[in-house]
């Protein structure tokens, strides 16, 4: 009986590539520090249904190719028999819904980017996977994922008036979704060659890829970060004003009159992650440059496999390397602890 169960465990964690779930909650993270929230509840109810969407389409990716898995890998879960199909799709069907509710403890915007994020999965492991457009989808659900913890941040900061209450957007979380994006379409566009190999082409435009998202996520966040602020200068108040009539427009002011306040003027933080951001756009560069060069020179099935198996742990300190360019290097550092972990579980259970 233990012996069974074991047995069952093990065909859902690969089945559910568990060992993969290292590189979700970084989406969530580097979202909240992009829009410029600290991690909070809204941020662990996106992480939460980040991790639910995330299996989910793992799940339905497997039982929409089950037929194709019994003649290229039988070994798997369902073409093996160790899983029923429809325990999958039952799965994959709870795992949805799961995530969905998750998403809406953080308000309805959070509900609406998670709902799109679900839409997204399912038609890209329904249709979209083995079409032109099957990377695009991809990048996109990523991009959603990391845009899900901005809106879930931002949207509980909101609420409790925190940092600038409303005036903090998700949007300021867009090209940093944009690198993740770019980073995912790389490496989903590796993996249509895994079962075969035979490109050279895609894992070089892959590795070009990756050292121009480490090369924009090496540098500072361009524009304001939403809610940082700058206080006036010290000094006694402004003298009250005084009654002026209207005065031409090339006729310059009186000195009495007050200037607008600074206060409200936002800034970057300056020095907070200087030198951090680059050297995390290093490891996330050095993580699948090498393995993305052997494909390239030998297009072989095998190496093929284990580059988008390095593509996938890299999505970690890319996480990370985007969370220190928004300037939280706590939350840099905090992702970077997880490498080992996805590391280790990789051993045993493949990503891919």
């Amino acid at each position: 009986m233990t012996r069974r169960r074991t047995g069952r465990a093990q065909a859902w964690a690969e089945l559910l590539r568990v060992s993969a779930l290292f590189s979700v909650p970084g989406d969530a993270l580097a979202g909240a520090a992009a829009a410029g929230a600290r991690p909070g509840r809204g941020t662990l109810c996106a992480i939460g249904a980040s991790l639910c969407l995330y299996e989910a389409g793992m799940a339905l990716n497997d039982w929409a190719d089950r037929a194709e898995d019994a003649a290229e890998r039988p070994h798997r879960p369902l073409p093996s028999g160790r899983i029923a199909p429809s325990a999958a799709l039952a799965a994959s069907t709870a795992l949805t819904a799961a995530g969905l509710a998750l998403a809406s403890r953080a308000g309805r915007p959070a509900l609406a980017v998670a709902t799109a994020l679900a839409a997204t999965v399912w038609a890209y492991d329904l249709g979209l996977k083995h079409t032109p457009a099957g990377p695009g989808t991809m990048a996109t659900a990523r991009a959603l994922d990391l845009l899900l913890g901005a809106t879930a941040s931002t949207s509980a900061t909101a609420s409790t008036g925190r940092n600038g209450g409303p005036r903090h957007r998700a949007v300021h979380a867009l090209p940093s979704a944009a690198l993740l994006g770019a980073h995912t379409y790389a490496v989903t566009a590796v993996s249509r060659h895994e079962t075969h190999g035979g490109s050279t082409r895609t894992p070089l435009a892959a590795l070009a890829v990756t050292l121009a998202v480490a090369a924009a996520a090496s540098g500072e966040a361009l524009g304001a970060r939403p809610g940082t602020t700058v206080s006036s200068p010290p000094g006694p108040p402004a003298p009250a004003p005084h009654p002026h009539p209207a005065l031409p427009s090339s006729r310059p002011l009186p000195s009495s009159w007050p200037l607008p306040s600074r206060r409200l003027l936002p800034v970057r933080r300056p020095g907070r992650s200087r030198g951090l951001g680059p050297l995390l756009a290093l490891a996330y560069a050095r993580t699948p440059a090498t393995l993305l060069l052997h494909a390239a020179l030998n297009p072989s099935a095998a190496l093929t496999e284990r580059a988008v198996g390095g593509g996938i742990r890299a999505t970690i300190p890319l996480q990370a390397a985007l969370a220190a360019r928004a300037g939280a290097p706590g939350t840099a550092l905090a992702l970077l602890g997880l490498v080992p972990a996805a590391r280790a579980l990789a051993r045993k259970v493949s990503p891919t």
